[in-house]
């Protein structure tokens, strides 16, 4: 943080800074159009502990191998190295900090999962080097990290879930008004998150791809953001833009119809709306897997399992089913977290 001690010199206190992961219940690759989607902060999440000082970001952690070391005048952080360290590079390159950090990473987050691993890095990062502001100002700063430090053209959707949760709450987030609407999670619903085995490499995936094809479909149906709002598709000529194009318009209204069932505590219905997402995400946008609708497949049909789905980009990483508490014991259950904070100690 900015603070300064009692001779006006850095402060020796000890910063510590947490932000969650996130899992998405229902909308997928309708963020990045200003769609509505419906994650929740969930109960694994990425600390950073350290304390300010000096003329670099260094931070450590027992998941790498390598130290991630960032002067805080970076100008591209896609090439910093190692890896990791370019979403520290890209918050440094946002934020601009006037002082330096040195300390260390800990994470109860699996990375490749499809759980937001580096969103919740860079909610962070931004925190311990003494971000100012509203959660939705933090989300907006660490998407342009995320987008200069992958090249990955991603939505507000994961960054603004860490910064934004509410304990026992799922979010229904229209992200182009940049609202949140939190909803209690019904009593006697558990959520479960199961790795399909396939680890999920978005900046080497077709996300980018799969964006740009919802983008030429706007350029025929209306302005940018109007395809949320588009029911008929009958304009787009091309077979594989109507169906990008189709997933996002259905999955908007899954969204809505999902959002109204949790209200109503109608597990059934909700679990209607994930099967219905994950077999669009599938035919339509074409981002599920053999891996993961096998593992779709296999919960579905479990007793006490009201729905299930890939969640997050797809392409591997993990899905997530909506159960009747103890149904399944696969994976990790996650609960819905309060979202990112940051205390001093010292």
């Amino acid at each position: 943080m900015s603070s300064t001690g009692p001779g006006g010199g850095p402060s020796t206190a000890t910063v510590i800074a947490v932000a969650p992961g996130r899992v998405n219940l229902i909308g997928d690759h309708t963020d990045t159009t200003g769609g509505l989607v419906l994650p929740m902060a969930i109960d694994l999440a990425t600390t950073v502990t350290g304390r300010t000082g000096g003329d670099r970001v260094v931070l450590r952690s027992a998941a790498e191998p390598e130290v991630a070391v960032v002067p805080l005048d970076v100008i591209d952080p896609a090439d910093c190295s190692p890896g990791w360290a370019r979403y520290v590079a890209g918050v440094v390159a946002e934020l601009r900090p006037s002082i330096g950090f040195d300390g260390e990473v800990r994470t109860t987050l699996p990375v490749g999962a499809g759980l937001s691993s580096s969103a919740a890095l860079e909610v962070a990062v931004a925190l311990a080097l003494g971000f100012e502001g509203s959660p939705l100002e933090l989300a907006r700063l660490t998407r342009r990290a995320e987008q200069r430090a992958s090249g990955v053209p991603c939505g507000i959707m994961d960054q603004l879930a860490s910064a934004s949760g509410v304990a026992g709450h799922v979010l229904l987030i229209d992200c182009g008004e940049e609202t949140i609407e939190p909803i209690p999670m019904p009593a006697g619903a558990e959520v479960r998150v199961v790795h399909s085995g396939e680890a999920r490499v978005l900046a080497g995936s077709a996300y980018a791809e799969r964006r740009g094809a919802v983008e030429a479909a706007e350029v025929v149906v209306g302005p940018l953001r109007a395809i949320r709002d588009v029911s008929d598709l009958d304009a787009l000529e091309d077979p594989i833009l109507r169906r990008r194009a189709r997933h996002v318009v259905t999955e908007n209204e899954r969204v809505r119809a999902f959002a109204a069932a949790m209200g109503q505590e109608d597990l059934a219905a909700a679990g209607e709306a994930m099967g219905a997402s994950h077999a669009s995400l599938r035919d339509d946008f074409e981002v599920s897997t053999p891996a993961l609708d096998a593992l779709v497949s296999r919960l579905t049909a479990t007793p006490g399992v009201f729905g299930a789905r890939l969640t997050g980009a797809g392409f591997g990483g993990c899905v997530v089913a909506l159960t009747e508490p103890g149904a399944i014991d696969d994976g990790w259950l996650v609960r819905a977290s309060a979202g990112a904070h940051r205390s001093t100690t010292g």
